[in-house]
């Protein structure tokens, strides 16, 4: 999507033109916005049934909240893929793609899709089957990046014993096991990893952190840039103190098994779990790009919905009304905006007046209930004059 692009969509009567013609009402509509605030498009919307003047009221709330959900998972997948693709903006942008185009362009082109959201159904329904489908693709794609998200992890805990120091790192490719003591009755030999720095006082030592701890039995097994390996024999009896011993003297003792065939094994393991890990990503990367798509083919279809419904309520039946959708600017929408207060501000009734100038203001003594009354209601409460709402695809 393009970044630094906003969105209007904008609803108004056709009486705005003369003729009440709607392509007449369409061009009024270019020359109030002009080219210098942004480009205007035709936005085609179908005409639903419509029921009772309590259900639309109903229904403008629930799609105020399903478009704020919409928003919401569109965000979500994005985020989703920025994860998986590690921040690459150009991959991240090849990925967010509508039937395969670039999102603006779908936009541009937009026609209901009346085989998905047949119009012909009541707008409770049409509502209801957006409701769900937003849902279901957010659980999807939740549930896909959590396993993929799993998979990572347990794949770099796979990596890092095989990679990390001798204090965390798998012992089987490292320890001889002809030098471990197996299958003894009373003793037990335990791997202790000890930071070079404290090496000459664990030498010093060891023999009497506890009793029955084999004389000069600390053999180095192996050593890094950081930690020495030795092996001490201890009778079982005493394991456990020794063990406590060792954790209280900066000293990390090592679980170690033997097992045949047990380094060929683990390098299996990483092997198959690279392997479902790089399955899974290619799943997440798939169903991101398809979910983004989704979500907004849905976020603009709830917007379609909400004009509609609001243009009903704003200027009754029979409805004629024109509607477009304005490419423009963070920076210039507050232009066209104003331009469009300029020019419609007749549309809100005692909403607006003018003062000595001539210029377009709001009535501060009009009440919210008056302006609810007289019309629409825009985001955070501000009121305008005509039925707009704004959005940014990111």
């Amino acid at each position: 999507m393009s970044k630094g692009v906003k969105y209007l969509l904008v609803s108004l009567p056709t009486s705005i033109s003369p003729s009440n013609d709607h392509d007449e009402a369409l061009t009024a509509l270019r020359s109030a916005v002009t080219t210098d605030y942004g480009a205007v498009t035709p936005f085609p919307i179908p005409e639903f049934k419509i029921g009772t003047l309590d259900a639309l009221v109903q229904q403008a709330d629930d799609l105020a909240k399903l478009e704020a959900g919409c928003e919401g998972v569109v965000s979500k997948v994005g985020d989703s893929l920025k994860t998986i693709l590690e921040g690459n903006e150009e991959k991240i942008s090849q990925q967010k793609t509508v039937n395969d185009k670039p999102a603006e362009q779908y936009l541009l082109k937009f026609h209901w899709n009346k085989v998905k959201y047949r119009a012909d159904k009541p707008l409770g329904e049409i509502i209801d089957t957006l409701q769900k489908e937003v849902t279901s693709i957010d659980n999807d794609v939740k549930n896909k990046y959590n396993q993929y998200n799993q998979v990572k992890t347990n794949l770099t805990v796979l990596q890092r014993r095989q990679t990390g120091n001798l204090s965390n790192k798998s012992l089987t490719a490292i320890v001889d096991p002809s030098l471990i003591i197996r299958d003894s009755e009373y003793l037990e030999t335990h791997l202790i990893a000890v930071p070079k720095q404290l090496t000459k006082d664990f030498l010093k030592s060891y023999e009497t952190l506890c009793p029955m701890i084999v004389p000069r039995s600390a053999q180095l097994m192996a050593s890094d840039d950081e930690f020495n390996l030795y092996a001490v024999t201890t009778f079982k009896k005493y394991s456990a103190e020794f063990v406590h011993k060792c954790r209280e003297s900066k000293w990390t003792p090592r679980d170690y098994r033997y097992k045949e065939g047990g380094k060929e094994e683990e390098r299996q393991e990483v092997e198959r779990m690279s392997k479902e890990e790089r399955k899974v990503w290619d799943q997440a990367l798939r169903m991101g790009r398809t979910a983004w798509g989704e979500a907004v083919m849905a976020w603009v279809h709830v917007l379609a919905l909400r004009v509609f419904v609001e243009t009903v309520l704003r200027y009754g039946l029979p409805l004629q009304f024109v509607c477009g959708l304005v490419r423009t600017t963070p920076k210039l929408a507050k232009k066209a905006r104003a331009s469009l207060d300029v020019a419609y501000s007749h549309l809100g009734g005692k909403a607006f007046g003018r003062d000595k100038k001539g210029r377009v203001q709001k009535d501060d003594s009009a009440t919210s209930a008056d302006m609810q009354a007289a019309g629409h209601m825009g985001d955070g409460g501000e009121y305008s004059a005509y039925v707009c709402y704004e959005f940014e695809i990111q």
